[in-house]
């Protein structure tokens, strides 16, 4: 996998957990919203509008896109909806406790297909941190306790699929956005959110969609539409460019230390040991998890065709320096001469061809390119014009030479360039 630099690491840092906060703060509001929508119709509205929100702020963004962006933009739509759906649909069979727990395993997973998929190892840092966002993880939801709510194995599955999905989803992310041929993340956030509504939408039409009755609830769906959605997954889209997939997924694995904070600020809740420990479980994965300049993600040995062209493109480099060259610089004479046309003796057979009309080029011309070719051959030995000792023989001499070797003298031995 070839792994990019961040350029800004913190900006990208800042973007993620933007991005942690505005989903975090989504689930109190969720929470309090589905006692009087269906869970599906309330993702259907949200996407929907999220992406409907991104669209009409910039209608031209969609312009001109190729077929291959279409595509990723819905791979990464498809992704994240049928886990949002599976995820929805497992929540009847499980405690809310048990699902956030599951779906908080992509943190674990992220690395893990990093690893298979694409060849990638992580840093010790970086495990360290996915380990704290694991524990509290575990922290916020498990030690919280379930009651006695029954436990589904098959919705466990279905969840733990879901966090996989979402582990991709980072991946193929991070993969697009450092990919050098042009990342388009406004367009591909406005297909992701369409799809993703689009897919969630079919379990909504099942039973027909249920609107929000109230002004206040169409409030919490704006802001879970505008807010957690529009701007949460423009922020992300942009955040991932600066930021290694898992080390973003450790940033955005911070969501229930959000929750918890929210629950404490606006909804009056005690704070309980349980979330000191947790959040500060989670405050040292982050910044584990904050990326420097240098790779956050140390690729794997490269696949045999990549080092195949690395050897051909070794051997060549050195061909070419073999190849080379290289002469010791002589010291320039202080007496050096000026090249002119006056140098050649009265009877040099090229002071004829000076007249216009002759069809030949000047003889300042001749003299300035038989310089040439003498200096790259490092003739040496007197001229019969000093005026080009510069370049070792006079050309007057050059054409002697050429007939004693039975070259036939020709009218245009040089041809103008």
């Amino acid at each position: 996998m070839a792994v990019v630099a961040a350029p800004r690491p913190l900006l990208g840092a800042v973007l993620l957990l933007f991005v942690s906060a505005a989903w975090g703060s989504a689930f109190p509001l969720m929470k309090d919203l589905i006692l009087r929508l269906p869970v599906e119709d309330l993702l259907a509205e949200r996407y929907t509008l999220a992406a409907l929100t991104l669209f009409l702020i910039r209608p031209g963004c969609l312009r001109g896109l190729s077929r291959r962006t279409w595509g990723q933009g819905a791979l990464l739509g498809a992704m994240f909806g049928v886990g949002q759906a599976g995820q929805a649909v497992a929540l009847e069979s499980l405690p809310s406790a048990v699902s956030g727990f599951a779906v908080g395993c992509s943190v674990v997973i992220t690395p893990i297909l990093a690893l298979v998929l694409f060849r990638v190892r992580v840093p010790a840092r970086v495990w360290a941190g996915v380990v704290l966002a694991m524990a509290g993880m575990t922290v916020f939801t498990l030690l919280q306790g379930v009651g006695d709510e029954r436990v589904s194995m098959v919705a466990l599955g279905v969840t733990l699929t879901s966090a996989a999905l979402y582990a991709g989803h980072t991946l193929l992310l991070a993969r697009l956005s450092r990919s050098g041929d042009g990342f388009p993340a406004y367009a591909l956030t406005v297909i992701q959110l369409a799809t993703i509504g689009g897919l969630t939408g079919v379990l909504a039409v099942r039973d027909g969609i249920a609107l929000p009755a109230t002004l206040p609830d169409w409030g919490i769906l704006a802001h879970l539409s505008v807010v957690s959605c529009a701007l949460g997954f423009l922020a992300r889209s942009y955040g991932q460019a600066h930021v290694a997939a898992v080390p973003s997924a450790v940033l955005m694995s911070s969501q229930p230390l959000w929750v918890a904070a929210i629950a404490v600020i606006w909804f009056a809740e005690p704070v309980s040991l349980g979330m000191i420990v947790g959040g500060g479980l989670m405050a040292a994965a982050m910044l584990l998890a904050v990326p420097s300049r240098t790779p956050a993600v140390v690729p794997a040995e490269r696949p045999p065709r990549e080092r195949t062209l690395l050897e051909v493109s070794s051997q060549a480099s050195r061909r070419l320096a073999d190849l080379k060259i290289k002469r010791p610089a002589r010291p320039r004479p202080a007496d050096l001469p000026i090249l002119s046309k006056g140098a050649c003796a009265e009877t040099c057979r090229l002071s004829t061809h000076a007249a216009k009309g002759s069809g030949q080029p000047s003889l300042d011309r001749l003299i300035e390119r038989a310089t040439l070719i003498v200096r790259a051959r490092n003739m040496q030995g007197p001229g019969c014009c000093r005026s080009v000792t510069l370049a070792g023989r006079c050309i007057c001499a050059l054409m002697e030479a050429a007939e004693k070797d039975g070259e036939a003298p020709r009218p245009s031995w040089f041809r103008p360039g």
